[in-house]
């Protein structure tokens, strides 16, 4: 099987590489020292295992497990970590097993025939739904068979559009296939709803303008045509940005 090793240690993705080179009958497809790598490598790669640490700078091991199992080939998933209270959360993000650092040869072996069952019978999980208790840091879209990962921080506003949510941020803007709703339950705290169809980060907002018609529209740090106000969003709207 072709394995991707993530980890934000170097030595410690020597270590398993040795344990892997070990093993034998497994190719190291890749490297990566984070979550967010992780994902942009295991679809460019088209790796069939991650061995994946759990705390990571950029993003950490359990986002980019929701991040993978939405590829179009889910690859298995097997954490690899030195702290054992993950467990519960590493299952439920799908792991075909957890391995506690330092990892034994025998367990490893253990794990990878796992993954292989797994993927010869495709059974592979739905990714699991994300509630507002574990925020991203990264939203997904797709873009011609490509996954692109967007920083939460990174986004200026988001507008639903038909069945699709259009994510405006620093690069520019991308189709996702959420729910403006979801999305406002996941990051209330970072954006705020001035539409039905509109949430917008709030750090963004740069003046409320009323014209001579009555109605108000937020002007944004990043220009862009201003954006419109609804009567029922106004008031909250302007008791959250008094406490900003």
């Amino acid at each position: 099987m072709r394995l991707l090793l993530v980890d934000d240690e170097p030595l410690a993705r020597q270590r398993l590489a040795a344990l892997v080179g070990e093993l034998g009958g497994h190719e190291i497809a890749g490297e990566a020292g984070n979550g967010r790598e992780a994902v942009e490598l295991a679809e460019s790669l088209g790796v069939d295992v991650v061995l994946l640490d759990v705390a990571m700078p950029v993003m950490d091991g359990l986002e980019a497990a929701q991040h993978l199992a939405g590829l179009a080939s889910p690859p298995a998933l097997v954490f690899c970590t030195a702290f054992d209270q993950h467990a519960l959360a590493a299952f439920e993000a799908a792991a075909v097993d957890y391995l506690v650092k330092p990892v034994r040869p025998e367990r490893l072996a253990q794990a990878l025939e796992r993954a292989r069952r797994q993927r010869a019978a495709q059974q592979l999980p739905a990714m699991p739904p994300t509630g507002p208790e574990r925020r991203r840091s990264h939203l997904s879209a797709r873009l011609r068979g490509s996954l692109r990962l967007i920083p939460v921080d990174d986004i200026h506003y988001l507008q639903a559009e038909e069945k699709y949510v259009v994510v405006h941020h620093a690069r520019g803007e991308d189709l996702i296939e959420e729910s403006l709703k979801s999305l406002e339950l996941e990051f209330g705290e970072r954006f705020i709803r001035i539409h039905r169809n509109c949430l917008v980060a709030s750090d963004e907002f740069a003046e409320l303008r009323r014209g001579t018609d009555g109605q108000v529209h937020a002007v944004l740090r990043h220009g862009g045509e201003p954006l419109e106000v609804s009567r029922r969003c106004l008031p909250m709207l302007r008791d959250r940005l008094k406490h900003l």
